[in-house]
């Protein structure tokens, strides 16, 4: 299973992850008591549940470069171009916008 702490801003907002199943991702609690910063997406309104998809989420995806930039990572981090979530964690840590990806150690 692979896991990332997802941030909005400066602050935890919830946690990212894949397994057999597919693609997850759940809002911290302490997040949702004040989030100060609001949803991490429109398409991800703040709740409790976590939401989930066979693919990855798409506002996840959407923050994964593409063209050119995207072969220059595969190639210098010897990425699967298909693993869609280890390239979410490797090259998401600084994303343009205020979200950013970390691994979940």
């Amino acid at each position: 299973m692979k896991r990332g702490n997802v941030y909005k801003k400066d602050l935890f907002a919830g946690t990212i992850w894949e397994d057999e199943n597919g693609f997850f991702f759940q809002y911290d609690e302490k997040y949702l008591e004040s989030p100060k910063y609001g949803p991490v997406s429109r398409t991800l309104p703040l709740r409790t549940e976590f939401f989930t998809d066979k693919n990855m989420i798409p506002f996840f995806d959407g923050l994964i470069p593409e063209g050119w930039l995207l072969e220059i990572a595969i190639e210098n981090w010897k990425l699967n171009a298909r693993d869609r979530m280890s390239l979410l964690l490797t090259l998401c840590r600084d994303c343009i916008g205020d979200i950013s990806i970390t691994t979940n150690s």
